[in-house]
């Protein structure tokens, strides 16, 4: 019986990546901890908070790219913090130039600082202005799906609806809401957000979501390199059960050996 799907490469901005696990960068004690969890966890982007991280802007202070250099990980700056669009374009343009022109950036526009949601409004605002200055915008969002879709048409390469909030743990909290958005995509979806342990991880791929990103679920577990050794197993095993399709759930058992010719 062949598979009921094919698999297909992940592409971001032109570009296949073998990794469907993208991390955070903060969080961590030291230098050295965010350089080991983040090998162990096979991840090739890693996103970077640019208002909170020094990569280049400030000489003289321990650099993020020492340990993570360009040349070996794709950098995805991201603009948390920022709780306007005006803030969010102007973190973007500055991640740019200090990064040689990189055009990749996650976009996350705040609405207050208890339940870190997205501001939606404030994102679509720095959306537009950003994809039409020539940025490759990822974009954090609710799980609304007529949201997700606007943000697509805007030219958004990629939506990353939050599974929960920031930081929370709570895992996927809405999957309906996610699994309309997976069935509307003309980009890529990715889960960002809420992701507590491997089995989130897992289930977000279960239903389809082409990469997902996290911090906190790693940077905060006991022993953050092992588990983010266990989150790339995660995805992984994830995406294989989605590609081979899961069996139907019924209300009754059913024999896992045939009835027909038992001896009597």
């Amino acid at each position: 019986m062949s598979n009921p799907r094919t698999d297909k490469p992940f592409i971001l901005a032109g570009r296949t990546f073998e990794s469907r696990l993208l991390v955070g960068t903060g969080k961590y004690r030291d230098l050295e901890e965010t350089r080991l969890a983040i090998e162990a966890s096979g991840a090739e982007i890693v996103t970077v908070a640019v208002r909170r991280t020094n990569i280049g802007q400030n000489p003289g202070e321990p650099n993020l790219l020492d340990v993570l250099p360009p040349d070996r990980y794709t950098i995805l700056p991201n603009t948390a913090g920022c709780y306007d669009a005006v803030e969010a374009v102007r973190t973007c343009r500055l991640a740019r130039e200090l990064l040689d022109g990189h055009n990749l950036v996650k976009l996350e526009v705040l609405a207050d600082q208890k339940t870190l949601f997205p501001n939606v409004i404030e994102t679509i605002k720095a959306a537009e202005v950003l994809v039409k200055d020539g940025f490759d915008v990822m974009v954090y969002t609710s799980d609304d799906p007529i949201i997700a879709r606007q943000l697509a048409e805007i030219g958004c390469i990629a939506v990353m609806p939050l599974a929960g909030l920031i930081g929370t743990g709570l895992g996927i909290c809405n999957p309906y809401n996610l699994q309309i958005i997976l069935e509307e995509a003309k980009v890529p979806v990715l889960v960002d957000a809420g992701v507590g342990t491997a089995s989130d991880a897992t289930i977000a791929m279960e239903l389809g979501c082409e990469a997902v990103l996290m911090n906190s679920a790693i940077a905060h577990a006991q022993d953050p390199i092992m588990m983010a050794g266990a989150m790339k197993h995660a995805i992984v095993a994830g995406r294989m059960a989605y590609l081979a399709g899961r069996m139907p759930k019924k209300l009754y058992a059913s024999a896992s050996s045939p009835l027909d010719g038992l001896i009597k």
